[in-house]
């Protein structure tokens, strides 16, 4: 069915190639990396670089298998469809929640994170204030339109990837020596027990630390279906994953490892400001601050953006109250945003409540449950590969490579990782809880079926936009 004329029930084509291309390059710059890059210096040494490459490239072709199905057939749900699609309605409800669940959380985290930041500067103000005066902002950001989405996202992403940038400008002038009072020495590699101090096993296991850093890649196939050419889109954006992950991971650890020494780095302080202070460059703790801040915001961003869509698909497919799926007339899913500020909402209350505590609850909450969405991004392209080339090799227009023994290796680098979580005691609760939330998810969806049968039809595809220029994507065209 085509899109419905009083917009009730549709999302709207409001995002420009402009904002597709820096939610893909900026996506997965946050305080993972301004910050977290810390832990795993500390851990795996001068190498450190190297965990980034190889989590990167993980990432990457989970990616490129998401991208292939995104480009045949683009969905709002994205992946959350795929697994529908390929292993029936129990795959796309507790992937759809899986996801909905580990964004939401994030949101909130954020939203306490750049509380705890701004209240440095005012510390006059509580920090669960702030935390919820953000929380109203960019929740009213998001409400306003999908291109006010866009073009939020769209700056943030710039500061960022300036920001990145500026840093390994820098940092590549000195380690060179050619920053005034620079020479070039690369002792730091060597000097302090060696390139792997702690060994070469620490670089594979560091994956477990690192791949949380970059998540929100994959958001971008979802916002793609909001745009006048999604599966011209979803390419682009995947084949940039690798370039920038090489550029903002990779490049920027390593300089940070030649500058200063790797067992100086304390964990959960910025080693990029322990760079730019060794450099020489004034001001640096509160530049980098209001970096971190902006990226806190972006993230903040695209949580709402991310976790609201997918309620919306939800809602059409019957895995959510169908008011989900109710829109205003610029095509946003407002009862969907709201109702993803509620958990957030909530972990601002713990933040007032329990200060101390609040950031390693709500970092164990999310957990493992990402890494089993990439887990059933993986099955689901080595099903629906397979059925695709037998229905309509034509779909298949950008492709995995090397099907299925690469996908298959993937897929068991994944298991990997989280295997590697349930043998890590720091990492054991985490796996442990986000198995807790798969299997209640399970629970609650059995139970449904046995209230009543799940809905039937096709998935949502956003090949064609509806004949008043929306995306086609209504709740009629998710039911029906």
């Amino acid at each position: 069915m085509g899109a419905v004329s009083d917009g009730s029930h549709q999302l709207k084509p409001g995002l420009k190639h402009r904002h597709l291309t820096m939610l893909s390059l900026g996506g997965v710059i946050g305080a993972g990396l301004f910050v977290g890059s810390s832990a795993i210096i500390n851990q795996a040494g001068p190498l450190s670089f190297v965990t980034y490459g190889i989590t990167g490239l993980i990432v990457f072709l989970v990616m490129r298998m998401l991208g292939e199905m995104a480009a045949a057939k683009p969905c709002s749900g994205s992946f959350t469809d795929y697994a529908r699609m390929a292993w029936g309605n129990w795959a796309g409800f507790s992937t759809g929640w899986l996801y909905w669940y580990f964004w939401v959380i994030v949101v909130g985290f954020e939203a306490v994170v750049g509380g705890q930041m701004i209240n440095r500067w005012i510390p006059s103000i509580p920090v669960w204030v702030i935390a919820l005066a953000l929380m109203i902002i960019m929740t009213a950001i998001n409400m306003l339109s999908v291109g006010s989405f866009g073009e939020a996202e769209y700056w943030f992403a710039s500061i960022k990837i300036f920001a990145i940038i500026a840093f390994i400008v820098v940092g590549t002038l000195f380690v060179f020596g050619l920053w005034p009072g620079a020479t070039m020495d690369f002792s730091n590699l060597t000097e302090h027990g060696g390139l792997a101090p702690s060994g070469l096993a620490t670089l594979f296991t560091g994956v477990v630390v690192v791949i949380f850093s970059m998540t929100g890649v994959e958001v971008v196939t979802i916002a793609a279906a909001e745009s006048s050419e999604p599966a011209k889109a979803i390419r682009r954006a995947v084949n940039t994953v690798v370039f920038r992950i090489l550029t903002f991971f990779v490049i920027s650890t390593f300089l940070i490892a030649v500058i200063v020494p790797w067992n100086s780095v304390i964990p959960g302080e910025s080693p990029f400001v322990a760079a730019l202070d060794r450099i020489g460059v004034p001001g640096t703790a509160d530049l980098l601050n209001l970096v971190i801040l902006v990226a806190v915001l972006s993230v903040l961003n695209s949580g709402l953006y991310t976790s609201s869509r997918l309620l919306f698909v939800m809602g059409g497919r019957g895995d959510a109250p169908a008011w989900m799926t109710e829109t205003n007339r610029r095509g946003v899913p407002v009862k969907g945003i709201l109702s993803c500020t509620v958990v957030g909402y909530g972990c601002v209350v713990l933040a007032a409540l329990f200060p101390d505590t609040v950031f390693l609850f709500l970092i164990n909450a999310s957990g493992a449950v990402f890494m089993f969405v990439y887990f059933m991004i993986c099955i689901s392209e080595l099903r629906l590969r397979r059925r695709w080339e037998k229905e309509n090799p034509g779909m298949l227009k950008f492709r995995m490579w090397l099907y299925p023994g690469l996908p298959l290796l993937v897929t068991a680098s994944i298991v990997t990782v989280l295997v590697s979580m349930g043998l890590r005691e720091g990492n054991r609760i985490e796996l442990f809880q986000g198995i807790a939330v798969w299997v209640a998810l399970t629970i609650i969806y059995l139970i449904r079926k046995m209230i009543r049968p799940p809905q039937s039809g096709s998935t949502p595809a956003m090949n064609e936009p509806g004949p008043d220029g929306s995306s086609g994507l209504t709740r009629e065209s998710i039911s029906s």
